[in-house]
Order: C-alpha cells, then sequence, then structure tokens
C-alpha cells in the first residue's frame, strides 16, 4: 500500500503584498483580532497574549517577525491560530485568502535570499496560479529559547 502524500491543503495569506501560506493540518482556526494583554520584556514581534476560551495564548505579529513596516490599516487582520512547538500561538496576519490543495511536487526549495522573509523560516516555495506562495515552517518562528518562554503562556490560567 504507497500511503506517500501528493497533495497538502494550505491556508493562504497576505502580508503586505506576499502571499504566505501555512499547512491546513497545523491551523486550529482564524479569527478576528480581539483585544491583547502586553507582556513586559516581550521579544519586539510578540503582540501580547489573548484569551481563547479560558487558554491563554501568545500572539506573534509575523510582520514584526519579518522586520517588515507595519500595514497601512488593520481593517482585515486576523488571527492564524496554529500548534507550533506542542504549544497554540495566534499569529497576526493582514488577511487570509483562502484555503488550496497543492500537488507536494509542486513545492520547491526556498530561494537562499528572498525578498523580505528569511528562507530559514520557510518549507518552500511553489506558484498557484500566477502567484508566488512561500511556504511557512511554523515550527522555526521561534527559537528553542523564545518558544520555550511563550509555552509556559500556554499554562497559564486565564482570569476569566
Amino acid at each position: 500500500m504507497d500511503s506517500e502524500i501528493t497533495e497538502i491543503q494550505i491556508a493562504c495569506f497576505q502580508i503586505g503584498s506576499d502571499t504566505y501560506a501555512v499547512d491546513i493540518m497545523r491551523v486550529k482556526e482564524i479569527i478576528r483580532p480581539q483585544k491583547l494583554t502586553a507582556l513586559p520584556k516581550a521579544p519586539a514581534f510578540v503582540e501580547g497574549v489573548a484569551n481563547l476560551r479560558g487558554a491563554v495564548i501568545p500572539v506573534i505579529d509575523l510582520r514584526k517577525r519579518f522586520e517588515m513596516p507595519p500595514p497601512d490599516d488593520g481593517r482585515n487582520r486576523c488571527l492564524l491560530i496554529v500548534t507550533l512547538a506542542g504549544s497554540t500561538i495566534g499569529l497576526a496576519v493582514d488577511e487570509v485568502t483562502e484555503v488550496i490543495t497543492i500537488p507536494v511536487a509542486n513545492i520547491k526549495p526556498p530561494p537562499q535570499v528572498t525578498k523580505e522573509v528569511d528562507s530559514a523560516y520557510l518549507l518552500g516555495v511553489c506558484l498557484v496560479r500566477d502567484f508566488l506562495v512561500m511556504l511557512l515552517n511554523p515550527d522555526l518562528l521561534l527559537s528553542v529559547r523564545e518558544a520555550a518562554e511563550l509555552g509556559t503562556m500556554n499554562e497559564m490560567p486565564s482570569e476569566d
């Protein structure tokens, strides 16, 4: 029996004019931004923590993580709730656009130099219709130390 995966579903989202994606199996849900509580001494890319049905989750702004300028407006900003290193975190993105299925064979290795995002964060790139989609590896968005520090957020009970 051949169980090799030939295609995957990805959730596509925008950060600026660029399209990124993450494997849909990593996405728990997509929600509108909510009130965040700032974390003292947190890295600049950590927007704060949110209460998601009783669980306290850290929220990472991918624009800040990738050292991109702030958005012109936050109208369509949303949070992708994903699993990362055994924890649940929120990724703040400009807009979630679609979920699509792509052949695994179409995924190419990431270029060594990309315009704004360090290729270390990428699993690969693929051409979808007429635009390039950069596939993020959520596990590499945080260093081991950062993941450990933020992982303790999931263990905190909320006060609600």
